[in-house]
């Protein structure tokens, strides 16, 4: 059986989870690493049994592989769109870790690279592969809980206190250099965990009939700016001309639960732990409620890597619905840009 070949530029905390991953995935191989960092390269060839030929010092060695069949890139935000275009640049398939582009304008730029190139290219919303996400959108086409009316979804990780001892908190020290407060590098809470919900909004919405969802208009509720001038706590609603509104929350400031609740005219969705592996959906139809649970036997970043390279081997030049598409990922980041200036 074919295997698909990956390399990884960037070997930080989301990339150790995607390099780990591929202990579970049988259609895929992981090939090649790529960093700046000797210290992290000779640790993670070893860990991973990496072979001295593909462990690069160089992102752009490892782009230019013949071997490698597609390239994951796993660097900071700001660093995202360079090493994109050298993908398209080099004919290379990539899988880029969102949020794709920094803003709108990058985002424009590189739809007009992409055009007519017919390469392969995926952002990585891990979320979109896991089988409760089906079960939900089967849930919807089904007509289970009726016309949809209106949809809520959070993601938030408390950044900045700590529990010092009983109910007294402590504030953290906030490094300015890290990618998530630092502007530069494409830092705030709307970037890093935002686009979580906006993407799952468009999701949801293009599941409605007779529905414009390329151009909703963003209403901003919330938004407060931190020490270092990135936001840290933002919410917005999310509103469609058929009446279909979405409200989404991020934050750093306040650990609020990635749940997600879906309303219609005969009932409710509820998702648990929306985007690092649902525990659990609950359905609530009024006179009737139920629960449904899969444990997963593969986690959700392994479920990525597998459908990306089966997507690959049957010969498709684009991830598969419910797959994060290319569409998607400028229409996101439209939305993603109104919440963030607005």
């Amino acid at each position: 059986m074919r295997k698909i070949n990956w390399g990884v530029i960037g070997l930080g905390n989301i990339a150790q989870k995607f390099l780990g991953s591929f202990s579970e995935v049988h259609n895929s191989n992981l090939l090649a690493i790529s960093s700046n960092d000797n210290l992290k390269l000779e640790q993670n060839k070893k860990k991973f049994g990496i072979k001295n030929e593909f462990a690069f010092k160089s992102y752009e060695k490892l782009i230019q592989c013949d071997e490698v069949d597609i390239v994951y890139i796993s660097l900071p935000n700001s660093m995202h769109f360079y090493w994109i275009n050298k993908c398209i640049e080099n004919k290379k398939k990539f899988l880029i870790e969102k949020p794709a582009t920094l803003n709108l304008n990058e985002a424009e730029i590189l739809k007009k690279n992409l055009e007519n190139k017919n390469l392969f290219f995926a952002e990585g919303f891990m979320y979109r592969y896991d089988p409760l996400i089906k079960k939900v959108i089967d849930l919807i086409e089904n007509n289970e809980i009726g016309e949809l009316l209106s949809m809520e979804s959070s993601f938030g990780v408390n950044m900045l206190t700590k529990k010092k001892f009983l109910f007294f908190t402590k504030n953290k020290k906030i490094d300015e250099n890290s990618r998530q407060f630092n502007k530069k590098l494409g830092g705030g809470c709307i970037l890093d965990l935002g686009c979580y919900p906006t993407s799952l909004t468009i999701l949801i919405s293009s599941l409605i009939k007779n529905i414009n969802y390329n151009n909703p208009k963003v209403k901003v509720l919330e938004r407060k700016i931190g020490e270092t001038g990135v936001d840290i706590h933002a919410r917005a609603q999310i509103i469609y001309d058929n009446g279909f509104v979405s409200e989404v929350r991020a934050s750093f400031k306040e650990e609020i639960e990635n749940n997600t609740i879906i309303k219609g005219k005969k009932g409710e969705i509820f998702i648990k732990n929306t985007f690092t592996g649902i525990d659990e959906i609950k359905v609530n139809l009024g006179n009737k409620n139920y629960n449904i649970n899969k444990k997963l036997n593969k986690n959700i970043y392994s479920l990525q890597i597998e459908n990306i390279s089966q997507n690959i081997l049957d010969g498709k030049n684009k991830v598969l619905f419910p797959g994060m598409q290319a569409y998607e990922t400028f229409l996101n980041m439209k939305i993603l840009e109104n919440w963030i200036n607005d």
